[in-house]
């Protein structure tokens, strides 16, 4: 078993084992990095970490092109309900179990809404497909408790927030990645605006390999 991982810019990521497809907060319309559009994107499964426009995206779009269902926290299953997109709620501290493995949510501290309305709270995700974990963190500042989320996930792969301002800086989401100890570190939330950092070389965790990704590259991780 093994895991592709495709960067769509900013937070967004597809993960595929080649049988399951998930985005993990899709946004592209609107994107300035984005390489893909909403209808290139074919998934059976989307994870939002939380309701921000810049991680929610194009989430109905796509969830009623493939008929996709939406995994996120209760308030964010309750509005996409309304849009008539099938969503499957959670919050932090329990599993999701799904077709391609399971989902978690953890906490993150940020904040969290949509066009005004309150959605609930900001969460990481942890999404286990193709025998793979993958944590991604997102939006946060740093926090001790992350030793201890690495510590019960274990995760392959960890996709932190570097960009600053809103989220962490590049050399706090290096103790990040520490805190974490995944096998590879993916630095995201940088470069898609000049509000946020657009060098992140100072993200050198020590002992986790990084891996830098250009929007619309694929990696295979197995």
């Amino acid at each position: 078993m093994g895991l592709t991982l495709t960067f769509l810019g900013h937070a967004g990521v597809l993960l595929s084992d080649g049988t399951h497809t998930i985005a993990v907060d899709p946004f592209l319309t609107g994107n300035p990095v984005a390489t893909m559009q909403a209808r290139d994107i074919k998934c059976q499964a989307i994870v939002l970490t939380h309701g921000h426009a810049d991680h929610v995206g194009d989430t109905v779009a796509i969830a009623k092109a493939n008929r996709a269902t939406v995994y996120g926290v209760f308030e964010i299953a309750e509005f996409l309900g309304t849009q008539g997109v099938t969503a499957e709620a959670g919050n932090p501290g329990g599993k999701i179990a799904a077709p391609f493995g399971w989902v978690a949510f953890t906490q993150a501290f940020h904040s969290s809404s949509y066009e005004g309305r309150y959605m609930g709270m900001p969460c990481g995700a942890i999404v286990h497909v193709g025998g793979v974990t993958v944590y991604h963190l997102g939006d946060t500042g740093l926090f001790s408790d992350l030793k201890l989320l690495g510590e019960i996930y274990r995760p392959d792969i960890a996709l932190i927030p570097a960009g600053d301002r809103f989220t962490m800086g590049p050399e706090l989401a290096a103790m990040a990645a520490e805190f974490v100890r995944p096998k590879v570190a993916i630095p995201i939330h940088y470069g898609t605006w000049p509000l946020l950092a657009q060098d992140v070389s100072a993200f050198k965790p020590k002992g986790v390999e990084v891996k830098v990704m250009a929007p619309g590259e694929r990696w295979a991780y197995a």
